[in-house]
């Protein structure tokens, strides 16, 4: 479980390393969603392993990455992620990106096409932060830096997990265990990492520019970044295949697992 020194940052990476047999096995990079970490793959991750190289990264100032004094945007954390690639010498890879690691997904993609196999764009989008949102979501980034999750977890779990997983058997289990992990972070961090997605440059112009074969998936119930900005992500690349993930929020590879797992094993079998 290594760490990368990347632009003045400590990035935690966890690598399954390759598969037994398999020293040339293609390696897989998640790339997570804001205020998660690499975990959030678990479920996928523990799918892909015996066949591929899976490699999970945890953004700064989240997960197992110390807190850096700045580079929160998303034009930085692509560099960690090339930075990362790189260091493991694992490039050409498949990115899978969920949220902000699509934000990333979609800049690696355009501006490094010779690191990328494929990209799966999970619950993200090539725009700007919705406007009406962006008050709101700085508003709660004051008050978690303040008095931490716990006082505004009423708020901000509907942003990032939709109503059919709320209402499941697992989601007390499956969020108490994200309200820990956020815990576990120093909030200057996480503080940061929210004004770097509320704050960020839209891609959009980019997407030209992508080549690699592209999925791109979100959850019907998905109000962080609703299906709609999907649909732009996947117009605007050529070739890229869109997937409607029923019955799913905004964190679909935890509230969907088997379904994330088999969507992405089949579209990086595929290529």
């Amino acid at each position: 479980m290594p760490v990368v020194e990347a632009n003045r940052a400590r990035i935690f990476v966890e690598d399954t390393g390759a598969p037994a047999g398999r020293p040339d096995a293609p390696a897989i990079v998640f790339g997570h969603g804001l205020l998660f970490s690499g975990r959030m793959f678990a479920a996928q991750v523990e799918r892909l392993r015996d066949r591929y190289r899976c490699v999970t990264i945890d953004w700064r100032g989240q997960g197992r990455s110390p807190a850096a004094d700045g580079g929160y945007d998303m034009d930085t954390l692509t560099e960690d992620a090339v930075a990362v690639i790189e260091a493991l010498g694992v490039g050409p890879v498949h990115f899978v990106g969920l949220s902000m690691g699509g934000f990333v997904g979609m800049r690696l993609g355009a501006r490094r096409p010779d690191l990328i196999r494929s990209l799966v764009l999970l619950d993200t989008s090539a725009g700007p932060e919705d406007p009406e949102k962006v008050s709101q979501y700085r508003l709660l980034a004051t008050v978690y830096g303040v008095v931490g999750l716990s006082p505004v977890r009423g708020r901000v779990e509907p942003i990032m997990f939709g109503p059919t997983f709320l209402a499941s058997s697992a989601a007390r289990r499956d969020t108490d265990a994200w309200v820990a992990d956020v815990k576990a972070c120093r909030r200057s961090g996480v503080k940061q990492a929210i004004r770097g997605v509320t704050d960020r440059e839209p891609v959009l112009a980019e997407l030209d520019r992508i080549t690699a074969p592209t999925l791109v998936a979100v959850g019907d119930e998905d109000v962080a970044t609703p299906p709609a900005k999907a649909e732009v992500i996947a117009g605007a690349i050529a070739g890229a295949r869109l997937e409607i993930v029923t019955g799913s929020g905004h964190s679909s590879t935890i509230e969907q697992p088997e379904r994330l797992a088999d969507l992405i094993e089949d579209f990086v079998d595929a290529h």
